[in-house]
């Protein structure tokens, strides 16, 4: 097979879809490996390491989707990169369809089959291409708060570890999977006075034993929301539907009952977003405010960190894109329905049920177009 990794073109967006480790597997087992120019530069890999490692470069995007019989990525398509797609080819990368209808009706059209890192899952019912980015995004958020807390940004200007006589901020984390518990033990780690919201009290047990002491937890609920709103300096939305929009968890009118200045870090806002006011942003202007308050609403957090973050994913993502190469994306499929819980879009047919419930399309069972 030939797999053709293209440079991100989104704004900010500086990982790349394969590591040279990645592409020296590949090439050990068979395949031919294409690199856009330039494409690992600003994770670190210069083209060198990759045409080292067994890839040939090529010049442009066209070429790459020309060539490539699978396109191996980090975000989702671009418009312009949506018009190269071809019918038969796999497109394997993060695609976040529930809130982008006009992706998804661009990926029907194309007639490519898709398949999604977010929704690959694993025996346990965890989404492990999803877990290495929501780990950096949950590490990312007290940072990125911290910053918008500052005054000259818009902020409260606190402090989030505080100082001798002065209490340390306030810190919310709605959700306490890997992105929530990531985020609260930075930010306790900066001092910061912790709570952690998630509905399963199995998790609540397991963050009470393991974190003990680092931080706090508490049952979600609609009233426990908003009543800690009310006194956080900062607020992590990190909650996650596998493969659906985000839910609205604070609505535009709990915004008067926060704290003037206070931050909101919407890590869901790939799905759509936690908060009823927010809107992706990007890392050129990643700050807005809505009634007082500041949004960080950036759509792709982990390429601040372009380096840890692609080998992260590069490790993750690379036994999945071998399997794909080795047997075909629907022998692969079908000898692993974990890997079959990724296929989003084959063949001008939606794949994903909690995608076709957020856009009212029609779906069909992945099962069946393995089958046919």
């Amino acid at each position: 097979m030939r797999i053709g990794c293209p440079k991100e073109i989104k704004p900010q967006e500086f990982r790349v879809g394969m590591t040279p480790n990645a592409v020296h597997e590949a090439v050990r087992h068979g395949h031919e490996v294409v690199i856009e120019k330039g494409a690992g530069a600003g994770s670190g890999f210069d083209d060198a390491s990759y045409v080292a490692a067994g890839a040939r470069i090529l010049d442009s995007a066209e070429e790459i989707f020309a060539t490539a019989d699978m396109i191996v990525k980090v975000k989702e398509p671009q418009p312009v990169e949506r018009r190269m797609l071809r019918e038969g080819q796999v497109l394997f990368t993060y695609l976040h369809l529930a809130p982008d209808p006009e992706q998804t009706r661009d990926l029907l059209a194309s007639g490519v089959t898709a398949i999604a890192y977010e929704t690959v899952t694993d025996d346990r019912g965890g989404l492990p291409l999803l877990a290495p980015m929501s780990e950096v995004a949950g590490k990312l958020a007290p940072q990125v708060g911290a910053w918008t807390l500052q005054k000259a940004n818009g902020g409260r200007g606190v402090l989030m570890g505080g100082v001798p006589g002065v209490a340390p901020a306030r810190v919310l984390v709605i959700g306490g999977g890997h992105v929530g518990t990531h985020a609260a033990r930075v930010a306790a780690g900066m001092g910061a006075d912790v709570t952690v919201l998630d509905k399963s009290l199995e998790r609540l047990r397991y963050l009470d034993d393991v974190f003990g002491g680092l931080f706090k937890t508490a049952y979600s609920s609609a009233g426990a929301t908003a009543d800690l709103i009310t006194t956080a300096d900062m607020v992590v939305g990190a909650v996650l539907i596998p493969g659906a929009a985000a839910p609205k968890l604070v609505t535009r009118a709990q915004l008067s009952t926060m704290k003037p200045g206070a931050a909101i870090v919407d890590v869901a806002i790939d799905q759509g977003g936690c908060f009823e006011t927010s809107r992706p942003t990007t890392h050129q202007d990643p700050i807005y405010e809505v009634d007082g308050i500041m949004h960080y609403c950036v759509a792709n957090m982990p390429g601040a960190v372009a380096r840890t973050s692609t080998i992260a994913l590069g490790n993750a993502t690379m036994p999945y894109m071998l399997a794909l190469a080795d047997k075909g994306w629907k022998q692969a499929c079908a000898d692993d329905p974990n890997l079959l819980n990724g296929l989003n879009v084959h063949a001008g047919k939606l794949t994903i049920y909690a995608v076709g419930k957020a856009l009212g399309i029609d779906v069909v069972s992945p099962q069946l177009v393995v089958k046919g």
